[in-house]
């Protein structure tokens, strides 16, 4: 076991070190560094963690029951792959979710709630306005998890982002370019506005087309990209 200073990752007393070996392990498989299909190496993983294979192994049990990692008789640990169906399937579920936390916070929404929301689709629109996309994709990725936490239902938050994690599994190819951002930030505004107002019914009807939209413009892309053989992207949506 090497030294704090020599570990990617520093313990943390309020984190045991599978769990910090689990973060770590999902965060190479969210952002590519682990690719959809590539096994696992148990010693590997150690070796560059700097830990014994026993918090890895744990880690990799906590990664299938949370659908990133299938474990396969005598192959060992493979990053889950999945097809375009089943992204589908995702998305469905997705904006099930969406739509339901949308409904929740025009509820039980407060002024610091409507501030947070506010501020964070301005946010969007001043980095669109500016061409700043990476501030764009930062502000979108708070606004959903803002409206989740705010919908005061735990259970929903996690089952949102266990469907988001695996989303990231899909390693086709699209365009490297945000798709049609001015129209996913229009929903946002929608969405906002619905809340606003109080209007639960249209809070959660703008949430649903949200990502029913955010779907189809991410089958475009793919369309689009099968033409142009280009490079795979992150979703905005």
């Amino acid at each position: 076991m090497t030294s704090d200073a020599d570990k990617p990752f520093h313990a943390r007393a309020f984190e045991t070190l599978t769990t910090q070996v689990h973060r770590e392990i999902e965060r190479r498989i969210l952002t590519g560094e682990i690719k959809a299909g590539e096994k696992i190496g148990e010693a590997a993983l150690a070796d560059s963690l700097g830990v014994s294979r026993g918090p890895v192994r744990e880690a990799i049990r906590a990664l299938e029951l949370a659908g990133l990692v299938s474990v396969i008789a005598n192959r060992g640990a493979i990053v889950r792959s999945i097809g375009l169906d089943e992204v589908v399937c995702l998305y469905e579920l997705r904006g099930a979710i969406f739509a339901y936390a949308c409904e929740r916070v025009a509820r039980r929404r407060t002024e610091a709630m409507l501030a947070t929301l506010h501020d964070q689709v301005v946010g969007m629109e001043e980095a669109v306005a500016r061409d700043d996309l990476a501030t764009y994709y930062r502000l979108n990725v708070e606004f959903h998890a803002s409206l989740l936490e705010m919908s005061g239902n735990a259970r929903a938050r996690s089952a949102y982002e266990g469907v988001v994690k695996e989303m990231h599994l899909f390693r086709r190819r699209s365009l490297s370019k945000v798709p049609n951002v001015d129209a996913s930030l229009a929903e946002h505004r929608d969405i906002l506005d619905a809340i606003e107002r109080g209007d639960a019914d249209a809070a959660r009807e703008a949430g649903r087309i949200h990502v029913v939209h955010g779907c189809r413009r991410f089958l475009d892309t793919l369309d689009e990209a099968d033409a142009s053989g280009r490079r795979p992207t992150r979703t905005t949506e």
